[in-house]
């Protein structure tokens, strides 16, 4: 699967995910990232990828992962941190 359309899966994957009581969210481009087969794709407010003033950043958001060969999309979990702290290419 291209980066692109792994993207996409992201994009609607965080649209159906986010709650009625969270701010609006959005993919933060930048930070995407390839590592181990799979798409990183971080996301945060609208708010704070505006700004990038750490005071409106989310703390607690998982990146979003896709499977680049399988299209399988999902919020990463802890064990998984290394992923996104340490990418391989």
């Amino acid at each position: 699967m291209e980066q692109n359309e792994a993207l996409q899966l992201a994009v609607a994957f965080l649209a159906h995910s986010q709650r009625d009581d969270e701010p609006p969210l959005a993919i933060d481009a930048e930070q995407v990232c390839e590592s181990n087969g799979l798409l990183i794709v971080p996301y945060n407010s609208v708010q704070y990828l505006a700004s990038r003033d750490v005071r409106e950043q989310l703390l607690d958001c998982w990146p979003i992962l896709v499977d680049l060969e399988r299209g399988d999309v999902r919020f990463g979990t802890l064990e998984e941190r290394h992923l996104w702290r340490h990418p391989n290419p």
